[in-house]
């Protein structure tokens, strides 16, 4: 491909016409999913706790999995991961369990309250925002398969 070219007819370092139009596709999904439709905060509102804590939450709905396990996934510190579950404990969400096997361990799982707490918190992120919802169908059937191929890309 060829460098896009800047005004006065400088080079853009390399920056492809694709380059450029990916960058603003880029900045535009950001805007639309991070800044307009902030379903985070909609989210930890709804269940009355921090985002984190229903990012707990909603992993361990999954499945049942080791603090350690946990603590990787999420990008957390075991001591503060420990507090978040203590909090989600007492809230009734989730239950401590040994491991049947390696008695130093703790399982965490989700109690029923916690599964429809969980359901709750998809039902909030699953929701479409109204720009996505009032596409043309043409368009969002585009979205979509360009989407698809984007998230099988992974």
């Amino acid at each position: 491909m060829i460098a896009a070219t800047e005004p006065g007819g400088g080079s853009s370092g390399g920056r492809t016409p694709d380059t450029a139009a990916a960058e603003r596709v880029w900045q535009n999904l950001r805007a639309l999913v991070l800044e307009r439709n902030e379903r985070r905060k909609e989210t930890a509102e709804a269940l009355g706790m921090s985002f984190f804590r229903v990012k707990v939450l909603r992993r361990v709905a999954k499945a049942p999995a080791r603090l350690s396990e946990l603590a990787a996934e999420l990008g957390s510190d075991r001591p503060y991961l420990s507090l978040v579950v203590d909090d989600l404990q007492k809230r009734g969400l989730v239950e401590r369990h040994q491991h049947a096997t390696d008695r130093r361990c703790k399982i965490v799982s989700a109690t029923p309250e916690g599964l429809a707490a969980a359901a709750r918190a998809e039902a909030v992120l699953g929701t479409p925002p109204p720009a996505l919802l009032n596409l043309p169908g043409a368009d969002l059937a585009a979205l979509d398969r360009i989407m698809a191929a984007l998230a099988a890309e992974g």
